[in-house]
């Protein structure tokens, strides 16, 4: 955005100066030709080098009139490629507002979602003993926050060991511990 910016700052200079040259050599070449057709000069050679002068600053208009016109396409480009850049920065920035707002509302959805699950975790937790809470966190911080394993097939799903029948039964009813990873069994 700066850079096209910049390039079209430029491209009108350039333009601005063109344009003042251009009318600068005009002027140059009325004083010329009102010199040459004012009757002031009457010496033949005067008035040939005066009509070379002109024909010199008619030519060098020719050239002036080029670079000014050149100019004014690469103005005209430079200002068309700035309104671009512009158009797609002021697009990006909205789209970048619409994620932001999104982000913002997921955002507070999901504080809201935690704070009502941490709600209903208190309320589970509330019945159930506070020694065996605690056991259950101090396994849950050494087992990488897994401290309970689901028995799957005969076998505890975690590490695989397989559970003898009485196990099982067991812990249907109380607190049973994998003899091998040493989690808390439960069983359907």
């Amino acid at each position: 955005m700066e850079t096209t910016q910049k390039e079209n700052h430029q491209a009108l200079h350039e333009m601005k100066n063109t344009d003042a040259e251009v009318q600068a050599q005009k002027i140059k070449i009325e004083h010329a030709e009102s010199s040459l057709y004012g009757g002031n000069v009457k010496n033949p050679k005067e008035l040939q080098d005066l009509q070379m002068d002109v024909a010199s600053l008619k030519k060098h208009l020719v050239t002036l009139e080029e670079r000014e016109l050149e100019a004014m396409v690469k103005s005209e480009t430079a200002s068309s490629d700035y309104e671009k850049a512009k158009t797609e920065l002021e697009l990006l920035q909205a789209k970048r507002g619409n994620e932001h707002k999104k982000l913002f509302e997921e955002k507070e959805s999901l504080t809201k979602q935690l704070e009502s699950l941490a709600d209903e975790r208190e309320a589970s937790l509330a019945p159930i003993d506070t020694s065996l809470l605690q056991s259950y966190e101090e396994l849950r911080k050494q087992k990488r926050g897994v401290a309970i394993s689901e028995i799957e097939d005969n076998a505890c799903a975690s590490c695989g060991t397989t559970i003898n029948a009485s196990a099982q039964q067991n812990a249907r009813k109380q607190t049973v511990y994998c003899p091998s990873c040493g989690r808390i069994l439960f069983a359907k």
